[in-house]
C-alpha cells in the first residue's frame, strides 16, 4: 500500500482530506501542519506521494518542494492552492516549475484529488 504525507496548516481540511483518502483505499497517511514538520516525517521514513498545501506558516509549501525535489529528485509531490494575495493559479505554476508533478486549486473535488493521486502512484 502507498504511503502519503498530507502537509497543510488547516486542521480541518487536513483531515477531510485524509477521509478523501482513506475513502479511495489509501489508508497509510500520515499528516503535518506544516512544512517543517513535513521534511522531518518524510527523511525519517520516505513516502511514495507528498500532498502540499503552499501557503503556510514556518515553511510553506514552496520551501518544501524545493527542498524534497533537491534531495529526492524522484518524488512525486501534488501541490495545491486556495491563492492568497495573487490566485492560486500563479503560486502553482511556480510550484510546478520548482518540483511538483501536479497541482489542484482549492476547493477540488473527490474524484479530482483521487484520480490524481492514482495516476501518480500508477493505480
Amino acid at each position: 500500500m502507498a504511503r502519503i504525507l498530507l502537509i497543510d496548516d488547516d486542521d480541518q481540511f487536513r483531515t477531510l482530506l485524509r477521509k478523501m483518502l482513506e475513502k479511495a483505499g489509501y489508508n497509510d497517511v500520515e499528516e503535518a501542519n506544516d512544512g517543517r514538520i513535513g521534511v522531518k516525517l518524510f527523511r525519517q521514513r520516505p513516502f511514495d506521494l507528498v500532498i502540499t498545501d503552499i501557503i503556510m506558516p514556518d515553511k510553506e509549501g514552496i520551501e518544501t518542494i524545493i527542498e524534497l525535489t533537491e534531495d529526492y529528485p524522484q518524488i512525486k509531490i501534488i501541490a495545491m492552492s486556495g491563492g492568497g494575495r495573487i490566485g492560486p493559479q500563479d503560486y502553482l505554476e511556480t510550484a510546478r516549475r520548482l518540483g511538483a508533478s501536479r497541482a489542484l486549486a482549492k476547493p477540488f473535488n473527490y474524484s479530482d484529488l483521487v484520480d490524481t493521486v492514482r495516476e501518480l502512484l500508477g493505480v
